[in-house]
């Protein structure tokens, strides 16, 4: 199997998740979920330091529809697929895992991550799941943001 292959296979439905789990022990499951649209630094510390919380780092990646609805219809600038590769292109990365909703709460209920995560600017009864992990013995973190960086910021910039 080729690297771009080995990269592809990162990228996998719930069905397959729930295969994998099953079939494999990774210890401690962190998950996280965005629209990760136009990739920056801000990104992979983010990503990074999630992974660094647990054993094997799940994204719930929102599909094209779902971002048209949170962020407006210019959005996202790159395509699901395209956004999905990127992200399995990061070595910290494990699975990527595309969902429809507006929240992951429905991915969440299934997967039960062991550490769920979300950025600085939420509290822990803010974030999407939080009780679902919570009731299964898991644990909620913060991750603070790079100041500076952001989707919004990076394609501001690119039109000016």
């Amino acid at each position: 199997m080729n690297t771009l292959q080995n990269i592809q296979k990162k990228i996998i439905t719930l069905d397959r998740w729930q295969q994998i789990r099953k079939a494999q022990s990774y210890g401690k499951v962190v998950f996280t979920n965005g629209c990760f649209d136009v990739l920056h630094h801000g990104h992979i510390s983010y990503l990074s330091q999630a992974r660094d919380l647990g054993d094997c780092l799940v994204i719930g990646l929102n599909s094209d529809a779902s971002v048209r609805r949170l962020k407006g219809a210019n959005r996202p600038i790159n395509g699901e697929q395209d956004r999905a590769l990127l992200l399995a292109a990061l070595q910290f990365v494990d699975y990527i895992i595309l969902f429809e909703e507006d929240t992951p709460y429905h991915l969440i209920s299934l997967i039960v991550p062991d550490v769920l995560v979300k950025g600085g600017d939420y509290s822990i009864p803010q974030i999407v799941g939080a009780d679902i992990v919570m009731q299964n013995g898991g644990s909620v973190q913060t991750i603070d943001f790079v100041e500076g960086y952001s989707s919004t910021q990076t394609i501001q910039k690119m039109l000016q």
